[in-house]
């Protein structure tokens, strides 16, 4: 990795001993991979990734090979969060596909072994960048690799979900509505104090849903430190972090990316203000018409309602992670951090809901 950004890299990137709360016994694990995971062979060393804020990950290492575990987190959780037997459907599923995802390996749905259900990938060699600006790469290889981030995901947009085994993993249609009801429940489930901004929100979205058109495989957090990147080409190398993928319209990917280049750049994935010619990043309007021209549309719809919608979502998982803070089951020294932004949020996207109309 590099050593841009070094605030974002130091808190997220790398391995650390694992947290006490986060501990398992090691040998009930071995034994479960030697029997489960082709090829196995210890012994096993884990380390606790510091990302992961969501579901714990461990880096897991043997003398011949590398894998990656992710689990749910211990304790009491929200519904139908952390699912990550449906990350292991998903990246299954495209793995045979052709799509660049780990290789899976195992998932146990015995909470006896560590605690929590688990699965098993292979720990892919790359680069995972956190400066949207990628201050480090070449003017040339910026462009590349944001037209590979782009392309990438109009490949996976493209796939028909039935034909590669995942026609049963979502509902097909009212995606963006069944989205909104999920969050807005996600979000009571962990309120802590009143949002008007929010409220609002939670009475205009459901009355507004543009109508959807296409149904696809949807990542459902698609950005930059989310991507393993090779090591020295500007191409994407794995797509990480399925736990909010699902069918549903894939707008809602598209325009969640896009959203990020009109966020104001803090040195992370958002790239508003920065000199995109200057810097040979494509400006936003490029960045449509790659995803157009390779999943065959003629343009984009206004984006404020999509805007707003992405906002909400976000300021909702806020407001889960403050939640979990609440009930001592976040995962990440972070998550306090990441609570207070649920409503700086909520006000953001109630701005874009006004210009969309409200």
């Amino acid at each position: 990795m590099s050593g841009e950004s070094a605030s974002a890299e130091e808190i997220f990137a790398g391995t650390k001993p694992v947290e006490e709360r986060h501990r398992f016994d090691q040998a009930l694990l071995e034994g479960w991979m030697k029997d489960n995971v082709e090829g196995y062979k210890g012994p096993l060393t884990v380390e606790q990734f510091k990302g992961g804020q969501s579901n714990p990950t461990y880096c897991l290492r043997t003398p011949g090979q590398a894998y990656v575990l992710r689990r749910k987190p211990p304790g009491k959780l929200l519904p139908s969060a952390h699912a990550v037997d449906r990350e292991f459907k998903v990246i299954s599923a495209l793995h045979g596909a052709g799509f660049p995802v780990a290789r899976p390996y195992g998932l146990c749905m015995d909470e006896s072994i560590i605690g929590t259900i688990f699965y098993i990938m292979s720990m892919e060699e790359g680069r995972v960048l956190w400066n949207g600006a990628l201050p480090t790469l070449s003017k040339e290889d910026r462009g590349r690799l944001y037209r590979s981030e782009i392309e990438t995901l109009a490949q996976l947009h493209q796939f028909d979900p039935q034909a590669i085994g995942l026609g049963d993993f979502g509902r097909p249609g009212n995606y963006f509505s069944r989205q909104i009801d999920r969050w807005t429940k996600q979000y009571r489930a962990s309120e802590t104090r009143r949002m008007e901004a929010i409220e609002n929100l939670i009475e205009w979205l459901p009355r507004t849903v543009p109508e959807q058109t296409r149904t696809s495989v949807v990542h459902g957090d698609y950005r930059l430190d989310n991507i393993m990147f090779h090591k020295t080409e500007p191409r994407v190398l794995a797509v990480l972090d399925w736990e909010l993928s699902t069918l549903g319209d894939p707008l809602a990917d598209f325009t969640y990316v896009i959203q990020g280049w009109v966020m104001p750049h803090d040195g992370r994935a958002s790239l508003g203000g920065i000199d995109f010619k200057g810097l040979g990043i494509p400006e936003v309007d490029e960045v449509v018409d790659i995803y157009c021209k390779a999943t065959g549309r003629d343009g984009i719809p206004d984006v404020n309602w999509y805007f707003a919608y992405n906002l909400f979502r976000l300021s909702a998982i806020s407001q889960g992670i403050a939640g979990r803070v609440r009930d001592g089951t976040a995962a990440s020294p972070q998550a306090i951090e990441a609570g207070e932004r649920a409503e700086p949020l909520a006000v953001m996207a109630w701005d874009y809901a006004r210009k969309a109309g409200a």
